[in-house]
């Protein structure tokens, strides 16, 4: 097979063509259906290997060839943090989730303050710093086309006929196309791109069995790995050495680290598009593999080129030119693919990263701002605007890159301009982590120290790579601006000792770091930074994830027309529907609850970012519909009079509605005071016994010189006894009291219901023995998944027991112990034979300190407090403890808890 231009371009568009089908039928997939395989986490760990680049498939081979093992960072980089998954990706993806995160400027405009400033900033900077890396992919599918093409055999000719540019031109158009089509798809940045992931797990396979056949190839070629550094030692080459492990090395892995992070497109395709948290676990060792066996023939592949090919050779290419220089077309052309599909997936999910952060956080705050469209009141003219502001930005954003390419287009070394692109994705880091580990870090202290940041990136990282087209700049380079040598970009502050790249990562990074420390220890945070802060620091707490900042009130119209105008009318309408059955009201008198306008703050979130959803509703949660009015600017002076006349309606109505509450508090106090007064004197009368004992004792003790040792001692145990009873007394109290106020925490998991039961049965077994009880089983579950915590729920199974033991004074004592599953729910069954529970006295069973009239009767120990303290642990297990009765007299006690599909995400409390 003969490879020509019109060959390897036409092999080019058919693979795009494929890529379309694939993403096609993927989306049409996920809309007939639950998604499937396209939500395995082996599809996701692929989606991520978007990582590898035409920078590693083609430019680490040439980095190994030109500095050593210097390219094995770039590998290493993403690893640590994937195996290291538990502490940074995996809060990362819960914060997505829970706070509907659509972008690294939303996390961060969210986490501080829902800033809107500092949502452009992280915006504008990124899309600066993410165009050499877009110029970095263009380069290579251009290099490799003319390469492969047969411009040279070497990989350094020119294409006759074709432009550089031109070439670059049309794969940056094609690319925008196919963005456009399948990354723009709908306005909810939220919403998994499922068709472009399945197109990007395609490309992630196709990149490594490429690479991975040149690698045989080349050892076959070369008689194997032995044979091959033989001839590369021969040759005076010793690529372990080069360039040893100093500070630029150190440099790379740092960036490599912090990019699986900071990059856009990683954070979209790592978090925004995660479907499932346990998904990491799987990444966390597949991603890591993958990387391994894209890295392992890369030294190879380089000593090869070297030793082979002749001089002046460019190593970038070695991965096309060796199998061209050997004959083998059709191996060369499966490279190209190879390297094509590593910069095409990169080009495509930046673009989309990219799109939807200049749409939400610049486009959007405008619009608020400026338009007047009364055609929007359905919502479809926002939401053609939202899309059509994403589709012109994914143009803006590829021939920004292609302008960079254009102008640095000399440049051969493809490892480099990935590099600068690190470095300024990399000043995100800093905000990043103190975002989601320092509860003190503020909104002006982040915008200040990114601001500083980027800008000695771009004085010591991003102008010096036009040096090589711009005279002046090589000037600057070379003498500093207007001749003050301690401001060269390369040697600031009199530094010239470390590499160029280690130098603009430590002034960039150490001076970012420095002035977000300074400025949030000097400055202080606003009340919803505050709130913002306690969320995200304790975002495995559900509980505080449901808090909202926007504590006012507003109407169900003027939040609805918002909604609509956004989301759409239906998707508006099955939110406030669901809203409407929850409360159970019609909806002329739905009152929007705190918690109903946080989570259309977060539906809004989604679409068009946490700021610009923040700032949407606060203008509307204030009860006063002319504010919404300001914030849409959709009606005219009739509209507004007639919504101001009906937010007055509503105020008088919610006047009413508070009176009413405050009626309904007071008497709420009431009843707490008298609970208090109730409370205090039962225990009272439960610690005084004890103590009484206690104390009488100690005074014979004390009194008594002559007693003797066996007296001493009984009056000791005595004494120990009831010290014991009493400190068994207060934590149980204490316990409850805890209980009741949410403080007592802990971790649900998956566990077997029945075991938790055999063992209350086990721990009750010499109870029943004492008191001559037989205990009967009935028909059981057999093993029964659950969330809960083992401890506290085999404590409610025996507390259970342990009463229906010692409250039943039947002739022939038995309690029966029955399981069963019923409507998606475990039930657990303890009866007793005894006298049961008196009619009277079912209301009160619960309350704390009370044992029934038998109980008081016999004299048996405890406080009364257990079953207020089961039912406690049940409810907070989202199930119930009841009372029934059992036929033929004795007591029944049924424990009611939800399997998994039923308990929804009440996973932890």
């Amino acid at each position: 097979m003969t490879l020509t231009a019109d060959l390897v371009i036409a092999a080019a568009i058919a693979y795009v063509g494929l890529l379309f089908l694939v993403a096609f039928l993927g989306d049409r997939h996920t809309r007939n259906s639950a998604g499937g395989f396209l939500r395995s986490p082996f599809v996701y760990t692929l989606s991520i290997s978007v990582y590898c680049t035409s920078w590693t498939f083609y430019g680490a081979v040439g980095s190994a060839a030109r500095n050593g093992l210097e390219f094995v960072t770039i590998y290493l980089g993403p690893t640590l943090v994937f195996i290291g998954w538990w502490f940074i990706l995996r809060r990362l993806v819960r914060i997505s989730h829970d706070q509907r995160i659509t972008s690294i400027a939303d996390l961060l405009s969210s986490r501080f303050g829902k800033s809107t400033r500092l949502a452009v900033l992280v915006t504008v900077l990124a899309v600066i710093a993410i165009a050499p890396y877009i110029a970095l992919q263009l380069k290579a599918v251009t290099s490799s086309i003319e390469a492969i093409a047969g411009a040279s055999a070497f990989g350094r000719g020119r294409l006759e006929g074709w432009s550089e540019a031109g070439l670059a031109f049309g794969v940056a158009a094609g690319m925008a196309v196919f963005t456009i089509l399948f990354g723009t798809r709908n306005v909810d940045a939220k919403e998994q791109h499922h068709g472009v992931v399945a197109a990007i797990a395609l490309e992630a396979v196709v990149k490594l069995t490429a690479l991975v056949a040149v690698g045989l190839f080349v050892l076959y070629a070369g008689g194997g790995f032995e044979n091959i550094f033989t001839r590369a030692a021969d040759a005076g080459l010793n690529i372990h050495a080069t360039n040893g492990f100093g500070d630029r090395w150190v440099a790379s892995l740092l960036l490599a680290a912090a990019a699986i992070i900071c990059l856009p497109r990683q954070f979209q395709v790592t978090v925004v598009e995660n479907s499932d948290e346990s998904h990491l676990r799987t990444a966390s060792w597949a991603f890591p593999a993958y990387m391994l066996a894209m890295s392992v023939f890369i030294v190879p592949i380089a000593l090869y080129g070297l030793t082979s090919m002749p001089a002046g050779s460019n190593p970038d290419m070695f991965t096309l030119t060796l199998p061209l220089a050997a004959g083998q077309d059709g191996l060369a052309l499966f490279a190209f693919i190879g390297g094509f599909s590593s910069a095409t997936s990169m080009i495509i999910l930046e673009s989309i990263a990219l799109s939807i952060m200049v749409s939400n956080h610049i486009v959007v705050p405008i619009m608020l701002r400026m338009t007047n469209d009364d055609q929007a009141g359905d919502g479809q003219g926002v939401r053609r605007l939202i899309l059509n502001a994403r589709r012109l930005s994914i143009v803006l954003i590829l021939f920004l890159g292609f302008g960079y390419f254009y102008m640095t287009r000399t440049s051969d070394a493809l490892a480099p301009i990935g590099l600068i692109s690190f470095t300024g994705v990399a000043q995100f880091l800093p905000a990043i982590l103190a975002a989601l580990f320092w509860r003190d870090a503020t909104a002006k202290a982040a915008i200040a120290a990114v601001s500083v940041g980027f800008l000695i990136w771009l004085w010591s990282s991003f102008m010096p790579s036009f040096a090589s087209s711009s005279p002046l700049v090589a000037a600057v380079m070379a003498e500093g601006p207007f001749g003050i040598s301690w401001l060269r970009p390369q040697a600031l502050f009199g530094l010239s000792q470390l590499d160029p790249l280690a130098h603009a990562v430590f002034w960039s990074l150490f001076l970012n770091t420095s002035v977000l420390v300074a400025g949030s220890l000097l400055s202080s945070q606003s009340a919803l930074e505050h709130v913002q802060a306690a969320i995200f620091l304790n975002v495995f707490r559900r509980h505080l994830g449901e808090a909202s900042a926007l504590r006012g009130s507003a109407a169900a119209d003027d939040l609805f027309l918002v909604a609509s105008r956004v989301l759409g009318h239906q998707r508006a309408f099955d939110l406030f529907s669901e809203e409407v059955r929850q409360t159970d009201t019609a909806w002329n008198s739905l009152q929007p609850t705190p918690g109903f306008i946080h989570r259309l703050e977060r539906e809004l979130a989604g679409s068009i970012g946490a700021a610009s959803a923040h700032v949407m509703l606060s203008k509307v949660v204030s009860g006063d519909a002319i504010s919404l009015e300001e914030v849409m600017q959709m009606a005219d002076e009739t509209q507004q009079a007639i919504e101001h006349s009906h937010a007055l309606e509503r105020a008088s109505a919610k006047l009413r509605a508070t009176a009413e509450q405050l009626e309904v508090a007071n008497r709420q106090l009431r009843k707490v005071d008298l609970q208090k007064d109730e409370f205090l004197s039962q225990v009272s009368h439960e610690v005084r016994t004890p103590m009484t004992a206690i104390r009488a004792f100690s005074e014979i003790l004390l009194s008594e010189d002559d007693l003797d040792h066996v007296s001493s001692r009984k009056f000791v145990s005595t004494i120990h006894k009831e010290s014991l009873r009493l400190t068994s007394l207060l934590d149980e109290i204490l316990d409850l009291s805890a209980l009741e106020r949410g403080e007592r925490v802990w971790e649900n998991r998956r566990i077997n219901a029945e075991e938790s039961l055999e063992q209350a049965l086990r721990v009750c077994d010499a109870l029943a023995r004492q008191n001559g009880t037989a205990i009967r089983f009935g028909p059981r579950a057999g093993p029964v998944a659950i969330s809960a915590d083992p401890d506290r729920l085999s404590q409610v199974f025996i507390n259970l027991i342990s009463n229906a033991i010692k409250y039943n004074n039947a002739p022939s004592p038995v309690v029966s112990v029955r399981s069963r599953i019923e409507d998606e729910y475990y039930l657990v069954e303890i009866a007793d034979n005894g006298p049961g529970v008196p009619e009277e006295e079912r209301l009160r069973i619960f309350d704390k300190f009370y044992r029934g009239r038998l109980g008081e009767s016999v004299g048996l120990a405890g406080a009364g407090l257990g079953l207020p303290i089961s039912r406690e642990i049940v409810a907070r297990l989202q199930g119930t403890l009841e009372l029934l009765s059992e036929p033929g007299g004795g007591a029944c006690f049924t424990v009611r808890l939800p399997l998994p599909r039923a308990a929804g995400k009440h996973l932890s409390v």
